[in-house]
């Protein structure tokens, strides 16, 4: 994507409501979901998890 394409969307996307953005959000989640290093990423994880160890999801601040 050329670098002038990338800021009409960052453009595009500063002009969506928030309930848009949040889908938006949820689909570039689901993108990074379905790579290989993701998966990889998780199986490790869920590895570790079955020997006892324990992790915790990141504390998401949430505008006033």
């Amino acid at each position: 994507m050329s670098t002038t394409a990338m800021l009409q969307l960052k453009q595009d996307l500063t002009q969506l409501t928030e309930k848009e953005r949040q889908e938006i959000s949820a689909f570039l989640h689901r993108l990074k979901q379905e790579t290989t290093s993701w998966k990889k990423e998780m199986t490790r994880r869920m590895s570790e998890m079955d020997t006892g160890k324990k992790y915790r999801l990141p504390k998401i601040l949430k505008p006033a």
